[in-house]
């Protein structure tokens, strides 16, 4: 019965590391940059629905605000910090990015920390006890959670697929070059693709949120899941990262149960994650779905 409980749990935890690795996926599969503020942004979705949540707001309206919010965050530092540079075609763009995300991690951790001390903070669940089917006991507030992370997730692979300005990500993460020749404005959908990218890892922050304690230094964790997940599965796949996410999430729970030592499981989840990528690096540094650099 321990091996289902670790399961359904894992299942449950899986499906909010898709969401969170989902907005560093999207942005390095457009933008073809990594976002070394990928924790931080997460944070923010936290506190911010930690924030609706204390002016008293309905539960799922703070939830459902947080999310045009985070999206123009992401869209103003697509405009303020890298559309600028790239346009201008500046000499080691790449470099010049992480710099800037590392550095603008590095300030909203400061400046969340004298605004809301380095307590942790806990934001009130949608809904709270727990629910039984059968003998399996899940707390309320993580399927909750996850729940609206699978209609999340249902609702980004709708819009990467279905619509126009969805197939326009794709079409420029393909190639820029071609996407622009049939008329489609890469600068624009670089800007979608990074408020989108913001806005999923804030919606995984606030699901956390309730689930997790919120505070300053969270996202760091969290960070390092996502960027795991996204290698394992695949450097800007999308599919890859749901799966990758599914893996992160059975190892570390089932990891946890296999020590000889059950009190020190918790001290030992984060460096499962940390194996993994090394062994996936070894074995196939290109991650279970991406594709081989060609090289002449």
């Amino acid at each position: 019965m321990i091996y289902l409980s670790q399961l359904a749990n894992a299942l449950v935890i899986g499906t909010l590391y898709a969401l969170m690795s989902l907005g560093l996926s999207l942005i390095f599969g457009v933008l073809k940059l990594v976002n070394f503020a990928h924790g931080e942004f997460l944070m923010v979705g936290g506190y911010l629905y930690f924030l609706l949540c204390a002016l008293k707001l309905p539960l799922w309206l703070s939830l459902v605000l947080s999310i045009p919010l985070l999206f123009l965050v992401g869209f103003i530092v697509e405009r303020g910090f890298l559309r600028s540079p790239y346009q201008k075609k500046m000499a080691r763009y790449d470099e010049y990015v992480i710099l800037v995300t590392f550095a603008l991690g590095i300030f909203l951790q400061n400046l969340a920390l004298p605004i809301f001390g380095p307590y942790n903070r806990q934001a009130q669940p949608l809904f709270q006890g727990s629910v039984r089917l059968g003998e399996l006991v899940i707390g309320a507030d993580r399927l909750t959670g996850a729940i609206i992370a699978f209609f999340v997730i249902g609702g980004l692979l709708f819009f990467l697929y279905r619509t126009y300005y969805g197939k326009g990500l794709r079409a420029v993460a393909q190639s820029p070059a071609a996407a622009s020749i049939v008329g489609i404005k890469v600068l624009r959908m670089r800007a979608v693709a990074f408020g989108l990218g913001i806005t999923l890892a804030g919606i995984a922050g606030a699901l956390f949120g309730p689930v997790f304690l919120v505070n300053p230094e969270m996202g760091t964790s969290f960070a390092v899941k996502a960027f795991v997940i996204v290698v394992l599965g695949g450097m800007g796949s999308i599919k890859g990262s749901i799966i990758g996410a599914y893996i992160l999430a059975i190892v570390e729970s089932f990891g946890s149960i296999l020590l000889l030592d059950p009190s020190r499981a918790l001290a030992y989840k984060d460096a499962y994650g940390l194996l993994l990528l090394v062994i996936v690096l070894l074995l196939r540094p290109q991650g279970l779905f991406g594709e081989k650099e060609r090289r002449a």
